[in-house]
């Protein structure tokens, strides 16, 4: 079992409230597997996955990485555990002025010191550039090398992302919705270099989708978080309209596109 969260609880102080970001997530992830996960803005994705990084620890409940309880992990445990975690975020997070090569040379500072690092960016070893020149060719932005990151289009920036994540050599992908701000086409482009990165290397990949289409024609187990509980973990097989209803509803009730006949309607299409 790469993660085995039982019972988790997430709370972060708001003036003088506590706000309840999770509520008792219990979820168990196989190494190797591929996850999509549905909701609404604001459901506890983006808690989960700093829960799933180790930048965050639980209130209550535990998260188990490959094993370790990461609430008893010492610094230098929490570090070793998040060189094995690659995180791709909605924002892209690169260096601007940096070359396509050198941003994706940048993968490496989760496993080498800072100044190793800016040494490899800029005095890189050979292998460090073959490394990182085999994972733009992953992504298809070998050409775009030498380009800066700021001339890129935003589908390239997201692809330039997910290829400084190859070059950590993660044993797990975390995407935070990385799809969000890019065309249907794009999105779609996007997905499915992920999911078959992800397949080819046998890494685990837990994505955030915003598109159930995508969810459903690319990943073969789908989890749906709702106001930090989760709501639904099944195969694409059996999430029905219904599933699908409840987890968008709004004030206890499905609205616009989101009904129950429009919602088994995409579905019908996507399988």
């Amino acid at each position: 079992m790469i993660y085995s969260l039982k019972s988790v609880t997430k709370l972060f102080p708001q003036r003088r409230l506590q706000v309840q970001a999770l509520n008792g997530v219990t979820l168990e992830v196989h190494p190797g597997e591929q996850i999509a996960l549905l909701g609404q803005s604001g459901a506890g994705k983006t808690t989960l996955f700093r829960l799933l990084n180790g930048t965050l620890r639980p209130t209550a409940g535990c998260v188990v990485f490959d094993g370790c309880d990461t609430a008893s992990l010492s610094n230098s445990g929490l570090r070793a555990m998040r060189r094995r975690v690659g995180t791709i975020y909605q924002q892209h997070n690169l260096v601007p002025s940096l070359t396509a090569l050198e941003n994706t040379l940048c993968g490496a500072l989760g496993r080498m010191s800072f100044v190793t690092t800016l040494r490899s960016v800029f005095r890189p070893e050979k292998t460090d550039v073959e490394h990182a020149m085999h994972a733009l060719e992953l992504v298809g932005l070998v050409d775009k090398r030498s380009a800066r990151a700021d001339e890129l289009s935003g589908g390239q920036q997201q692809r330039l992302a997910a290829a400084r994540v190859l070059m950590q050599s993660p044993d797990v992908i975390l995407a935070d919705e990385p799809t969000a701000s890019l065309d249907p086409e794009l999105a779609e482009s996007m997905t499915s270099l992920l999911a078959g990165l992800a397949r080819d290397g046998r890494k685990t990949l837990i994505m955030a989708v915003h598109k159930v289409d995508l969810a459903l024609q690319h990943f073969p187990r789908v989890v749906g978080l709702r106001s930090g509980c989760l709501s639904f973990d099944v195969p694409p097989s059996e999430l029905q309209g219904s599933l699908l209803s409840a987890l968008y509803a709004r004030d206890g009730k499905a609205t616009g596109e989101r009904d129950v006949d429009h919602l088994q309607y995409k579905l019908g299409c996507a399988r």
